[in-house]
């Protein structure tokens, strides 16, 4: 069994001085963070049918305090100053995410919360619509789309953001729709390219993107904030190392943003079998062109098409040389490999290596098992199918403390890592 959770590390956070505060204070600002998403989620009930509000947990991940808004239902959390309080196991990965733990599904969100309070708000409601979701029909997708690590898939996601960008930024209608056209005519020769890339494209966008969209809405704001607020998100987005699991956080919220205008509540007309990018073009009364590669090199110049593909050209330079140490480091030569039982993981979707066909290098990853927890600070290759992990060779152990470049492996009784003699590489095993 795998529990999957991953964050996407806060893009508009400043540290506040909330823990230089004392406990008073402290407590008197996390009810207020709890006020604030009650009534925010009340207002806009109407964005889902329901108000989302449900149970949060507040977490410090350097020391795993956690700040409540009701009760555990094993009764282990304190109360005071209209706050729940307690530690999280450690067991528990710390991630914004949702989380089933102690009998109750949770909207987990790290401290300190952003000091800009639509940001604030926005990353609650993202992951109070995670703790909903399963109830508002839809499954929990979590897939990579590692054409996107590619240069071609990097390219026309660039292009399709570009257009996004100027659709946003114009207030002439037909403008708009001739930027959300080429949108779509960039993400259509992408998913060509990349054939099966429109159906992994979507099911994260499913995820993501919706839970991105719903908290941009209860995040509240006039017009122009919105827009400003998406502009800033592509710009911030388009600094990281990678796009495989971070780009729905862009796309889905920004076509919905410029539909909702138009046609309010169209996200009560999506489902679990709903193809985002066909549902919007119809939506919008787009007919994508018969030959899109021509169209495509015809719409280019007004994107700066030939500056994006020079700096992805470089890129893709770069990345195949890291690429190729990441293989003689995982693969080639000897390594340490831990098979999952019962995994529970976190990382930050946003740094993700893909290494060919055989699988996904995670620059920082958190993995808890039965066998114990593993914690990455250096790399640490994922299998393709989730079944396993490999990080480089031990150099030290202390007891159930095994680490080596970049990581530490704390060991639970009846676990050993023993040398393969036949092939160099470290394996888990069970005591005999």
């Amino acid at each position: 069994m795998k529990s999957i959770l991953y964050h996407l590390a806060l893009l508009f956070m400043s540290v506040p001085s909330l823990f230089a505060q004392n406990a008073p204070t402290m407590a008197d600002s996390i009810s207020g963070y709890f006020k604030e998403i009650a009534a925010a989620t009340n207002n806009h009930q109407e964005l889902w049918a329901k108000d989302l509000y449900g149970p949060i947990l507040l977490v410090n991940s350097q020391t795993r305090q956690i700040y409540a808004n009701v009760p555990d239902a094993n009764g282990e959390f304190k109360f005071a100053g209209n706050i729940y309080s307690g530690t999280l196991p450690r067991e528990i990965n710390i991630a914004n995410t949702a989380v089933t733990w102690n009998g109750i599904r949770w909207a987990m969100v790290m401290l300190p919360l952003p000091d800009n309070k639509p940001d604030r708000i926005s990353l609650l409601a993202h992951e109070l619509f995670h703790v909903s979701q399963p109830s508002l029909g839809f499954e929990l997708y979590n897939y990579e789309n590692n054409h996107l690590d590619r240069r071609d898939g990097r390219v026309f996601l660039r292009l399709e953001l570009a257009a996004l960008t100027k659709a946003l930024q114009t207030p002439v209608q037909s403008e708009r729709k001739s930027h959300i056209a080429n949108a779509l005519t960039f993400r259509k020769q992408r998913n060509l390219l990349f054939p099966g890339s429109d159906t992994t494209e979507n099911l994260l966008e499913l995820n993501e993107g919706l839970a991105e969209y719903t908290g941009a809405m209860i995040g509240g704001g006039g017009e122009a904030q919105l827009v400003e607020h998406f502009t800033r998100g592509v710009n911030t987005f388009l600094n990281n190392p990678t796009f495989v699991r971070s780009f729905a956080y862009q796309t889905t919220p920004i076509y919905g943003f410029l539909l909702q205008s138009s046609k309010k509540g169209w996200n009560h007309e999506i489902t679990v079998r709903t193809n985002l990018a066909e549902y919007f073009a119809g939506a919008f009364g787009i007919s994508l062109p018969v030959d899109i590669s021509k169209t495509v090199e015809d719409i280019l110049p007004q994107y700066k098409g030939e500056l994006i593909k020079k700096e992805e050209n470089a890129r893709m330079e770069k990345a195949n040389a890291r690429i190729a140490e990441y293989k003689l480091k995982f693969i080639t030569l000897p390594h340490t490999e831990l098979r999952f039982e019962k995994m529970n993981v976190s990382f930050d979707p946003r740094n993700i290596v893909p290494v060919e066909d055989k699988g996904s290098v995670y620059p920082s990853i958190r993995v808890s098992d039965n066998w114990g927890i593993l914690t990455v600070e250096n790399g640490a290759l994922m299998s393709t199918n989730w079944d396993k992990i490999a990080v480089a060779l031990p150099t030290k152990t202390d007891g159930r403390k095994i680490s080596g470049d970049g990581w530490v492996l704390e060991l639970n009784e009846g676990y050993i890592l023993q040398k393969n003699m036949s092939t160099g590489n470290y394996e888990l095993m069970r005591r005999k």
